[in-house]
């Protein structure tokens, strides 16, 4: 599959990169795209690490297994570079996306192996100035969207509005603050490498 992208999601559990992972899945299938999108279970508990995935293509997925060889990782956590492998298996013509405050010459250090592009973001930044709220996963499905070009930003911007417009029914209020970080995430991810 020529046109198949995978996406690796490592967060920690109560972050919202499995919900991250299923609204990407979402909003890729409302615009046309064939999806996957799940989280592997192991002893999950909040704070502890969890990987969730996504496949999207323009042709049927056949394929039925955890992603071993990701075209781009998503770390919702930046704590997670020091424990956990995030590049295993990402290609080189790929790119991580982390939510980071740490410079260029940091980053480079946790990832000494990684010879391919690194972009940043300041999620936590972001979601206290749209939310006022710590919630990274919603700055960084913007900024994953950005970065792989899974879809026309603007298509992702009017479908994620009716997602939660759905989502949040009962609570409209904060529609706008999640439509306010996935803007502000998309103009402010920075590539590092």
């Amino acid at each position: 599959m020529d046109n198949l992208i995978e996406i690796r999601w490592h967060g920690r559990g109560g972050q919202g990169a499995k919900t991250a992972s299923l609204l990407l899945a979402d909003a890729a299938f409302n615009t046309g795209k064939y999806i996957q999108g799940f989280p592997e279970y192991g002893p999950e508990r909040m704070g502890a690490p969890i990987t969730a995935y996504n496949r999207i293509s323009n042709e049927p997925i056949r394929i039925h297994s955890n992603i071993y060889e990701p075209d781009y990782v998503v770390v919702v956590d930046d704590t997670l570079l020091e424990s956990v492998d995030v590049t295993a298996g990402l290609k080189e013509s790929g790119a991580i996306v982390i939510n980071t405050t740490k410079g260029k010459e940091e980053i480079e250090k946790l990832l000494p192996n990684y010879k391919g592009s690194i972009y940043t973001i300041d999620a936590r930044k972001i979601s206290i100035e749209a939310l006022g709220k710590y919630f990274p996963n919603t700055p960084m499905l913007a900024a994953i969207v950005k970065v792989a070009n899974v879809m026309d930003e603007k298509d992702f911007l009017e479908d994620m509005k009716g997602s939660f417009a759905h989502k949040f029914a009962k609570k409209p209020e904060v529609i706008e603050g999640n439509m306010k970080a996935l803007e502000l995430a998309l103009s402010q991810i920075q590539k590092v490498k």
